[in-house]
């Protein structure tokens, strides 16, 4: 982790200003709070006053280990992470993410292996038993062949008790930063404008994938193409 820096906290800034009647949804993550030893107070303070707003907090783990790499900074970062997780009502998070984040044990995982969905989902109540007040708890599940070639496996979410799942495909990956990210937008977007659960991670699901087709972290894509693609659409882009 890095030095203390002047990350200012909310007390310096007018949350009325930011949150009042116009923000619904505050996210942030895991790669943010490991910044410095300020930025994860900075996370707790907004989505306190976010929920006083009536906003839904979200958070994706993110667990990066290279940026919890000194000595003891393992240890913290479960604590830091699960004192954050305290204000979530939604989590994003793979198997990694929950071992080694929270330490939440689980099958051993790799970035190249394939994690079936029964399997993420049988593990969602040893969350809910340390953070019973999450509502929703989503992931993809992605088996990479190569850089280029990834099979694009179903995203899966626990949403209020009720299971769902997208389809999956495989994909001829261009860059493949930013796929989680969004996946996570496209999925809060369905929850957002009122889709039902199967909708909403169909969305999220079609637009994490289209988002892999371009080059760098930012989409590209229509909101009619990710729509398109859910429906069980092409990939390719729509000219």
């Amino acid at each position: 982790m890095l030095p203390d820096h002047s990350t200012p906290h909310l007390e310096a800034i007018d949350s009325n200003a930011i949150f009042g009647g116009v923000v619904r949804w505050f996210h942030s993550g895991g790669i943010f709070a490991a910044l410095s030893n300020t930025t994860p107070e900075l996370i707790v303070e907004a989505m306190q006053a976010a929920k006083r707003f009536g906003a839904v907090v979200s958070f994706d783990l993110n667990f990066r280990e290279k940026l919890w790499n000194l000595p003891g900074e393992q240890e913290r970062a479960r604590e830091v992470l699960g004192r954050i997780l305290k204000h979530v009502d939604v989590i994003v998070c793979n198997e990694e993410d929950r071992q080694k984040g929270l330490g939440i044990a689980g099958p051993e995982t790799a970035a190249t292996s394939k994690l079936e969905p029964y399997v993420f989902l049988g593990m969602i109540d040893r969350v809910l038993e340390q953070y019973p007040q999450i509502r929703i708890i989503a992931t993809t599940l992605r088996e990479v062949h190569s850089s280029n070639r990834h099979g694009w496996g179903a995203a899966v979410a626990w949403i209020n008790g009720q299971t769902c799942r997208s389809p999956q495909c495989y994909l001829d990956v261009y860059d493949r930063i930013g796929g989680g990210d969004g996946f996570a937008s496209g999925f809060f977007y369905g929850i957002l404008a009122g889709e039902s659960p199967e909708q909403a991670i169909k969305l999220g699901w079609a637009h994490g994938a289209l988002l892999t087709t371009f080059p760098g972290d930012t989409t590209m894509a229509t909101l009619e193409q990710v729509r398109s693609f859910a429906q069980g659409g092409s990939a390719r882009v729509q000219r």
